[in-house]
């Protein structure tokens, strides 16, 4: 059973070195694939594809020291005398090594393929708005029916029990979890007299107002509290042309909690039906950056972009120049005619286009692109690359911000590449 990469190669477990010298020395994934097409491939990625299949595969002669017959005892697994051939993918990035390991682990296992990769299930926070009596509560259990009221996702579960609880103190809406049938003699909870719940559970609120506490903690969640933001501004801003400057300063310390809660869900909270974006990444053809489409939170990709001719971000110069619109030197087409003046662009709109349009898949397969999505998003700094741009409100990416992030990527992969640093820079001439 194969693994459907993109390369194949016969292996001699005779003379590991030689099947071995011809694979390229780049990140990648691999499958080591066993003569008996039934038998499951070991698939795994690593940051160095020649030299991880040599420490898997030099065998227990390469281990010997010279002169020496017998090998030296090793608890190394030795995994030669059991391949045949040995499939492989290049990657630009540890992102495309971990999108291509799912996929190709998808081919090979099935179901089983995100228990083997250990993915966690994202963290989301749901409303559930079929109810009578909304409530917000943690979930891993992702529903495409339930895209819109499905917001996150975070980078663990303590994080979105931290935000929910932050968030609902500046609210009335109940924290309970049973089904309300709502009767008068009931007692209530601890909540209630505390007077941090509207108590529907007891008729303490009419249907209509627990329905309008409910809408404006929907709108909080899905704009990261903006909404309630510029509420709270235009109360501000009228209080104080009212000389009403007390109330004034009272409305500016709960914008200021506000925006304390706010500031506890990152960019990437938002609600799962508008988790749209562009992601772009080093890419292992020289010359290019690869992007990848987020749609809903489902990963398509990877489509290259040309930096040829583009002007690249300098994030040591200290100038400003960093956050100017990248701009391509001039350019004249192939076949004659005009300098191409929008040659970035037009470059864009193909790669976008490259990339398709979004696809239907199973429940189970979008929570295992969004836990993909958090693996990256949520990684530290020093280990992270790339970048993403999200889209809009109107689901579309904007393209000048996109065209700044594949400069400043470009850049960087530039940067920690010592060749490709020390070529002349692109020159077009007509």
């Amino acid at each position: 059973m194969g693994a459907g990469l993109a390369n194949s190669i016969r292996f001699d477990p005779a003379d590991p070195r030689a099947s071995l010298a011809g694979m390229p020395e780049a990140p990648g994934i691999f499958a080591l694939c066993a003569a008996d097409p039934a038998a499951e491939p070991y698939l795994s990625k690593t940051p160095n594809l020649r030299r991880r299949l040599m420490r898997f595969l030099r065998g227990p002669q390469a281990a010997s020291a010279p002169g020496q017959s017998v090998p030296p005892p090793t608890r190394r697994l030795q995994l030669a005398h059991m391949v045949d051939h040995i499939e492989y993918s290049v990657t630009g990035s540890e992102f495309e090594s971990s999108l291509c390991l799912y996929e190709a682990s998808l081919r090979a296992f099935g179901e089983r393929a995100q228990r083997r990769l250990r993915l966690r299930p994202p963290v989301f926070l749901r409303m559930s708005v079929d109810n009578p009596y909304p409530r917000v509560y943690v979930t891993t259990k992702i529903s495409k029916t339930a895209a819109n009221a499905l917001f996150g996702p975070f980078p663990s579960r303590a994080a979105a029990e931290r935000f929910a609880d932050e968030m609902l103190n500046l609210f009335l809406l109940r924290r309970c979890t049973d089904d309300l049938s709502p009767d008068p003699a009931f007692p209530g909870c601890v909540y209630s007299e505390m007077k941090m719940c509207l108590a529907p559970c007891y008729k303490g609120c009419s249907d209509e107002r627990y329905q309008q506490e409910s809408a404006e903690v929907f709108a909080f969640l899905s704009t990261r509290g903006a909404s309630m933001l510029a509420r709270l501004e235009s109360e501000r801003n009228a209080a104080s042309e009212a000389m009403e400057f007390e109330r004034a300063a009272a409305i500016h310390q709960r914008m200021q909690k506000v925006q304390g809660v706010a500031h506890l869900a990152s960019e990437a909270v938002r609600p799962l039906a508008q988790l749209t974006g562009i992601l772009v990444q080093p890419s292992a053809e020289p010359g290019h950056v690869a992007l990848f489409s987020l749609r809903r939170g489902v990963w398509n990709g990877p489509a290259l972009y040309c930096i040829l001719g583009m002007r690249l971000a300098n994030e040591r110069s200290g100038s400003s120049s960093l956050f100017a619109h990248p701009f391509a030197l001039e350019a004249v087409p192939l076949e004659g005619g005009q300098p191409a003046k929008d040659l970035l662009a037009s470059r864009l709109e193909e790669a976008l286009t490259a990339l398709g349009q979004s696809v239907s898949v199973s429940s189970q397969t979008l929570s295992d692109h969004l836990a993909l999505f958090t693996q990256w998003f949520y990684r530290p700094t020093v280990r992270s690359s790339g970048e993403i741009v999200f889209a809009g409100v109107d689901g579309e990416v904007a393209r000048k911000p996109l065209l700044r992030a594949i400069s400043r990527v470009a850049a960087r992969a530039n940067s920690a590449n010592p060749e490709e640093l020390a070529k002349p820079p692109i020159q077009w001439h007509a």
